[in-house]
């Protein structure tokens, strides 16, 4: 079945910097933005593109993954001749099958679906970015400029730039170095993670690659460098819409926060939908006591507190009383009468008790930081959770 391009989707992470967050879920899974999880973002901008063949990779805890994916029917990828596929890593006979030792060498074990489908090209995706892309233009520049290698950039800060990986770019317009976090940036054009390949030529390097004993089996580390080593032609593609890696506690609360803006990423665009596996819920309920200012509100919502510039996923619960403010609430999540939510992410079914407060107002210290209550905890009534603290455990607080 022969494809011009598939697309192989790297979800697999484990996800650690968002610590209490991803202790059950794979990073890729956790809720966002209040209707949506991390993933649906890459999923979305595949069937927008018209990439209807999707590799999922997964490996760490991909339970709740794969059951969110299923056929793929909700970003219309439940094609007869395409499709989305989970590919865990596997053990074949004779094999001593190990769990994916790097992003290279994940795709590596993936090399007989790719080739299942023959394709000319292969776009290669990470399951933690927030963006909006067209992956069809990126193709077509990689076809018109006769690239070996297309590598998405966006153009950051040079303080940002020493905390990625940039790419410096000669006057024929390809990218000629590669410097991960340098101290002293040459370019403020850093990699978002994206890349489409001629798929011959990738094969190749996979193969060399997987055979040295000294390489990371990473994209980044070694198969970039590499084909730059080889001379080959690495195009740059420049993007400047919005576009937010979700890795951390702050990243994953600042991104939240920006979708209370339209100007940010706009969501209510019809040309370009960002299609989830929603449940099926009621409407969201307001009471007649409640205040809700500048927030996002989904299916099955109860509010009769105060709710301003946060954002509440399907099943969240606001009491009597309750104030939350600049906090996230993952599907489930409830407040109590009376309790406090200020600059904090609840978890999935989180009960915070009557009385309870978590978080505070921003106050200048180097301590303060977002409050996060990981899924399923239980803060008790009268306890105060500190603002930047990070609470585990399934028990009572």
């Amino acid at each position: 079945m022969k494809k011009n391009c598939i697309a192989m989707l790297l979800a697999g992470g484990q996800g650690s910097r968002l610590y209490a967050l991803t202790q059950n879920v794979a990073k890729p899974s956790v809720p966002f933005g209040g209707k949506y999880r991390i993933i649906d973002f890459p999923l979305s901008n595949c069937a927008n593109s018209g990439i209807d063949t999707v590799g999922v990779l997964t490996q760490y805890r991909p339970l709740q993954l794969n059951s969110y994916i299923g056929n793929g029917q909700p970003w219309d990828l439940d094609v007869s001749d395409g499709g989305v596929y989970i590919l865990p890593p596997y053990q074949s006979a004779g094999e001593k099958g190990s769990w994916f030792s790097g992003t290279a060498n994940a795709i590596y074990q993936n090399m007989g679906f790719i080739e299942s489908y023959d394709p000319d090209y292969v776009l290669i995706l990470s399951g933690d970015h927030i963006y909006k892309m067209d992956y069809a233009e990126m193709l077509q520049a990689h076809k018109e400029n006769n690239a070996d290698c297309t590598i998405a950039v966006q153009q950051v800060s040079m303080q940002e730039a020493t905390r990625m990986g940039i790419m410096n770019v000669g006057e024929d317009g390809f990218i000629n170095e590669f410097e991960e976090k340098p101290k002293h940036p040459k370019s403020d054009l850093a990699s978002m993670g994206i890349y489409i390949f001629t798929w011959k030529k990738l094969r190749r390097y996979l193969i060399e690659d997987e055979n040295d004993p000294n390489s990371s089996k990473d994209f980044g580390k070694n198969i970039i460098p590499n084909m730059l080593n080889a001379g080959e032609r690495l195009l740059p593609f420049r993007f400047s819409g919005y576009w937010r890696d979700v890795g951390t506690i702050t990243s994953l609360w600042d991104a939240n926060m920006d979708m209370l803006s339209i100007g940010n990423i706009d969501l209510f665009d019809p040309s370009w939908p960002i299609s989830s596996r929603s449940p099926a819920c009621p409407p969201h309920y307001v009471g007649e006591n409640a205040s809700v200012v500048h927030s996002i509100l989904t299916e099955g919502c109860t509010v009769r507190g105060r709710v301003a510039n946060s954002v509440l996923s399907p099943k969240a619960e606001v009491g009597e009383g309750a104030v939350v403010e600049y906090s996230v609430l993952m599907p489930g999540a409830i407040v109590e009468e009376g309790a406090v939510v200020k600059y904090a992410m609840l978890g999935e079914n989180v009960v915070v008790k009557a009385g309870a407060v978590v978080g505070a107002d921003p106050d200048g210290s180097e301590n303060w930081g977002v409050a996060t209550v990981g899924p399923d905890v239980t803060v008790r009534s009268g306890a105060v959770v500190a603002p930047n603290a990070m609470i585990y455990s399934s028990e009572e607080v």
